[in-house]
């Protein structure tokens, strides 16, 4: 099996090498806006999923609707011909004239660009082209195909005919490449003495198990959201979904379980990077990644001690007077949310009330956002639940926004599986932090910007806008009368700067994750069950969750500066429009477009 896959693995990649190659010897003579744009489709044709995600893949586009990227080591080198190449006809086009957005736009692609590709460079791991989920394992808990699919089939693929619905077959066909492919990579890194930590594999396995066991149902993850979909639409959908996923799709994943299994056997409970062969360099590398910043892991963790201190002294002032005094901050918050009227009950009653009280808060604060935007996206999103097999090792929610044409909403995908780990404490920075005026507002304004744009984001702009955005609903009065929301709206940024503390503290000092358990539940009080989600999420993830903090202190910084430059000029609405026109960028062009905004109201 291992000779076959690499032989399709390389006419596949070699097949992808002279597609981009002759694309590519046509370039010199493009201006900026038409090498952006062919740029753009020529990743989108090396990842079509996102093409999906954003609902462009339609007219000469609509074959990506069929497609799923390649996983394989092939699939890897096709990226970074493609990165070498792009980079080489950036660095060549002349930049005189430019107006600011096109110069904002190449700045944006060429960092996205460069880091992925010196993140290619490393011997294992993934090391996406503008996304979120750079990790050294290609396949655990929380990544990879068997994850990945499922979800996407259920929340981004349409199905409006007949030809949708075979689209969504031909997605199902190709599967089992995509997860061979995967498997190969997991092996070879193996090879290499890389194997996730034994708790992750643990949580990896019994995740994939539950897939395997209802991968083949009429109502399971790959089948039934066509059979909902394709309900009103003639054809025998159904079973012949049936009949690839039996056939093709589960013995794949049982290919890919094996192996899985077969690192089990050798992993070990260390969690961090530093034990695993080039794992400083890979955490290095991760870092700047996730902070679009080259700050070390010991300023990053003296940062979080400082910001938890001052966080903590205001988590206690509000405990205090809810008549909380005796213990740890964190005792005392964890006591907090164990009050009659702030939990949900249990079982699907209770993840009914959860999903209800998440949308109150949504609709609560759109009312209020004129205070803080001169022109309002429409904020178009959808609460769900997360497909079950990836709740395990899944975050309590993530979200973004949907299709650039509106048909599809954004999402705010919740994790149900312990319905304990919600409430009325914990949940409305939650919303406000992936539905708006976080994750999914700040997506629909970018979305206006050139296509590029939408399909690179760089994690600390991302994170730090939603966790800016809660502090704006703290701002707009939206925990006046609710010191439970309040709190938990601290515990949330204590939460962030926790992960700073964490994230190095696992990756760079060495900490075991009960070290890690240890200190993030002393400093937010959280629930172990989602304590636990967010340690494990750090170790797949190295250096992801230190994005959040940086990013928000430096946009807070960036509002400051405005706000020293302009004087009674400033206004709150005009700050936070030129933060999210501008769009998603590294830090360093985020301060560029303040800049502007500056002087243009300067004038």
């Amino acid at each position: 099996m291992t000779n076959l896959l690499s032989r399709r693995e390389t006419l596949i990649g070699m097949t992808a090498l002279s597609v981009a190659g002759s694309a590519h010897a046509a370039a010199p003579a493009d201006s900026a806006a038409a090498l952006l744009d062919r740029l753009t489709w020529q990743l989108l044709d090396l990842v079509p999923e996102r093409a999906t995600g954003l609902g462009v893949d339609s007219g000469a586009h609509t074959d990506l609707r069929r497609r799923l990227e390649d996983r394989s080591p092939a699939g890897m080198a096709a990226r970074q011909h493609f990165l070498t190449q792009a980079l080489a006809e950036l660095a060549r086009l002349p930049r005189a004239g430019l107006d600011p957005s096109t110069a904002t736009s190449i700045a944006v692609v060429e960092s996205a660009f460069r880091t992925a590709l010196d993140g290619m460079a490393l011997p294992y791991g993934v090391a996406t082209i503008g996304e979120w989920r750079n990790t050294p394992y290609a396949v655990v808990q929380n990544v990879g195909s068997w994850l990945d699919v499922p979800q996407m089939l259920d929340g981004d693929q349409p199905i409006r005919d007949a030809a949708d619905a075979e689209a969504y077959l031909a997605r199902l066909a190709a599967m089992p490449a995509q997860l061979d492919g995967e498997t190969v990579r997991i092996r070879q890194a193996r090879g290499l003495g890389v194997v996730p930590p034994s708790f992750l594999l643990d949580k990896t396995v019994a995740g994939m198990t539950r897939t395997l066991a209802e991968a083949a149902k009429a109502d399971g993850p790959l089948i039934g959201p066509l059979a909902r979909k394709a309900a009103s639409i003639p054809g025998d959908w159904t079973n012949r979904a049936a009949r690839i996923v039996t056939s093709a799709i589960i013995p794949a994943l049982d290919r890919q379980l094996a192996e899985l299994r077969a690192q089990r056997a050798v992993a070990t409970d260390a969690a961090g990077m530093g034990t695993r062969p080039h794992g400083p360099e890979w955490y290095a590398w991760g870092l700047r990644a996730g902070t679009t910043t080259r700050r070390s892991a010991a300023d990053l963790h003296a940062m979080g001690r400082a910001r938890l201190a001052d966080l903590q002294a205001q988590m206690d002032a509000i405990l205090r007077k809810e008549g909380l005094t005796q213990g740890s901050v964190a005792e005392r918050a964890i006591a907090y949310q164990h009050r009659p009227g702030i939990g949900f009950p249990d079982g699907d009653e209770g993840r009914r009330q959860i999903v209800a009280y998440m949308q109150g808060r949504i609709d609560a604060i759109r009312p209020r956002l004129p205070l803080a935007f001169r022109r309002l996206a429409r904020g178009n999103l959808e609460i769900r639940r997360m497909p079950l097999a990836q709740e395990p090792g899944a975050p309590a929610a993530y979200g973004g926004p949907g299709t650039i044409d509106g048909r599809v909403p954004g999402k705010v995908w919740v994790n149900l599986g312990d319905p304990s780990i919600h409430n009325r404490v914990t949940i409305p920075d939650l919303v406000y932090h992936e539905g708006i005026p976080g994750h999914v507002w700040q997506g629909e304004y970018a979305q206006r910007l050139p296509l590029i744009r939408s399909v690179l984001a760089f994690n600390a702009y991302s994170e730090g806008w939603a966790l800016y955005a809660e502090q704006l609903a703290d701002e707009l009065g939206m925990y006046e009368g609710d010191p439970a929301g309040r709190l938990g709206y601290l515990i949330g940024l204590a939460w962030r700067a926790v992960r700073l503390i964490v994230d190095t503290g696992i990756h760079a000092i060495g900490w075991s994750r009960d070290q890690a358990l240890t200190e993030f539940i002393a400093a937010t009080g959280l629930p172990r069950s989602n304590a636990e989600s967010e340690i494990d999420r750090y170790c797949a993830w190295p250096g992801q969750a230190c994005g959040y903090e940086v990013g928000r202190a430096e946009i807070v910084a960036q509002r400051a500066r405005a706000q020293a430059a302009l004087g009674p000029c400033y206004d709150l609405r005009d700050f936070d429009q030129a933060v999210v026109d501008g769009g998603n960028v590294p830090l360093t062009v985020l301060g560029d477009n303040v800049s502007r905004y500056i002087a243009a109201t300067r004038r």
